[in-house]
């Protein structure tokens, strides 16, 4: 190797090395987070794997392991009315839910687990969103999910630059000094100045808590994330790490 392609080599490492990991966000986002009396019921749920504040790249999501709804105390199956759609040459998914009483109806989804190449590990992002039906209660009831934010502010309703605030939990319990990911779902009116700007970074304190003020309206997302409690094998067979997410959608509406 000479001198000079050995330098330009070294170079792009440390370009690479230096070069920021994009943070992937599951996307759950309803047609309507708050569903009107005399309004249209059907709420539709588009599912996506992508990284929202750069509107992209899409990534291809599996089959979902499970997506449902919590409401009026009882867990609702709804994989059977996921329905898959292309976004490009990428896999994402679509379902339909009709309201049908009122209460505050708890999305969820557990998305298969995607192989990132780039970080030599598996994702796995729990995500969900709330849909208020003139309830305004049971907003805050837990999954059960094996990483969650618990919100400790009613996650519709929220004007533009309200603070939101929650509790990351892992298996139940929170997490100390957990590191929360936030991104807003850029419309494409918003361009980063910088790197930073794409992702904002929170750590959660000892009680596992964490806020933010949301400077501008539309969704944010919201990912608590955490190491799996084991390796499993990556698509060559060699141990691999596990990422983790709790994911809670919020949307911020201007006050006018």
């Amino acid at each position: 190797m000479s001198r000079k392609f050995g330098m330009v080599m070294t170079g792009v490492g440390v370009l690479l090395a230096a070069s920021p990991a994009r943070a992937h966000f599951q996307e759950l986002i309803p047609s309507a987070d708050i569903v009107a009396e005399q309004g249209e019921r059907t709420v539709t749920l588009d599912l996506v794997f992508t990284h929202p504040m750069e509107r992209g790249p899409t990534m291809t999501m599996g089959p979902p392991v499970r997506f449902g709804v919590l409401a009026q105390g009882k867990t609702r199956d709804l994989k059977a009315t996921l329905k898959p759609r292309m976004i490009g040459d990428k896999t994402a998914y679509q379902a339909s839910y009709k309201v049908d009483a009122p209460g505050d109806y708890v999305f969820f989804v557990e998305p298969a687990p995607y192989w990132e190449a780039a970080e030599g590990k598996w994702i796995t992002h729990f995500a969900k969103v709330v849909v208020d039906f003139g309830a305004g209660e049971g907003w805050d009831k837990l999954i059960g999910l094996p990483v969650e934010i618990e919100p400790l502010v009613r996650p519709y309703g929220v004007w533009t630059g309200n603070l939101f605030r929650g509790i990351v939990r892992k298996n139940g319990k929170p997490v100390p000094f957990a590191s929360v990911e936030v991104e807003w779902m850029n419309d494409g009116s918003v361009k980063a100045p910088a790197d930073p700007f794409i992702t904002q970074v929170i750590k959660a304190d000892s009680q596992g808590q964490f806020a933010y003020a949301m400077p501008r309206a539309g969704w944010w997302g919201f990912n608590g994330l955490v190491e799996g409690d084991k390796p499993v094998k990556s698509p060559d067979g060699k141990p691999a790490k596990t990422e983790l997410g709790g994911l809670i959608w919020v949307r911020a509406v201007d006050m006018k």
